[in-house]
């Protein structure tokens, strides 16, 4: 049985009639974290955002592992669940409620939530030290509360494949390290996933790097690939250098 969890080919994206994104083919392994890494412009947004199918492009995406019979939106919105810069969620729900969002395709129309949902809302609450706010409105967080809780959401589906689009953005260190830890757990149960960061030495902390400029790979390979290191300080005119610091990889600026 095949352990690749997503692949993709002839991926083309075009914006006002200009091409952002060309690349050949990609797999992602199933219990591997990888990450899409460049700099800004790159398209590293736009090619997440193909992938997860938000917004239009030619080529194909297949989910190997997703049964032909069962590739339909509620059981695809099981299986692949998507974390976007900027999301949104009505302001007046409580957080509670709001996590309760990622629980929609697994309940019927005007069905209340199941014990099951209630475990899974609370267990991805609790992953993004957030269980504490379930009672509070979303409108009344601050930036870095409201993106727990918007993890919280996509943490909630439980599916195979997490996709995230610049998931520690706003969030101080602490929470950095902490979802991190998330990502790790997640792989090390056997689940995929799919980031963008714009901290390099976070990207470093993933399994798999894709190095994008212009709308294409120049470099994919292990996080320890010294060819891959290469391509990424090349890709960032020199100006960062990657070392070895206690058997992590750290990008240093270089002034």
């Amino acid at each position: 049985m095949t352990n690749v969890s997503l692949t993709a080919s002839n991926i083309v994206v075009s914006l006002n009639g200009d091409e952002v994104v060309n690349v050949d083919n990609l797999e992602i392994y199933k219990g591997k974290w990888t990450c899409i890494v460049g700099p800004n412009g790159a398209g590293k947004s736009t090619l997440l955002r193909a992938l997860a199918g938000l917004i239009k492009h030619s080529g194909s995406v297949d989910l190997p592992l997703l049964s032909c019979a069962a590739n339909e939106p509620f059981k695809r919105a099981q299986y692949l669940a998507w974390f976007g810069q900027n999301e949104e969620s009505p302001d007046e729900l409580s957080v509670y409620n709001v996590t309760m969002l990622g629980r929609l395709p697994y309940q019927g129309i005007l069905s209340s939530p199941s014990a099951d949902d209630h475990i899974a809302v609370k267990e991805a609450l609790e992953s993004t030290q957030s269980w504490n706010l379930r009672n509070r409105a979303l409108a009344d967080l601050s930036g870095g509360e409201r993106q727990r809780v918007l993890l919280s959401r996509a943490l909630a589906v439980n599916a195979e494949i997490l996709m995230l689009d610049e998931p520690i953005s706003n969030l101080d260190p602490q929470n950095q390290a902490d979802l991190i830890a998330v990502i790790r757990g997640l792989t090390k149960n056997g689940k995929t996933v799919l980031s963008v960061l714009h901290e390099i030495t976070f990207g470093l902390m993933a399994d798999e790097i894709w190095v994008l400029n212009n709308g294409r790979i120049i470099s994919q390979g292990h996080s320890s690939d010294p060819k891959m290191h290469l391509a990424l300080e090349q890709v960032f005119d020199y100006r960062i250098k990657i070392y070895d610091f206690n058997g992590l990889w750290i990008s240093i600026p270089k002034i």
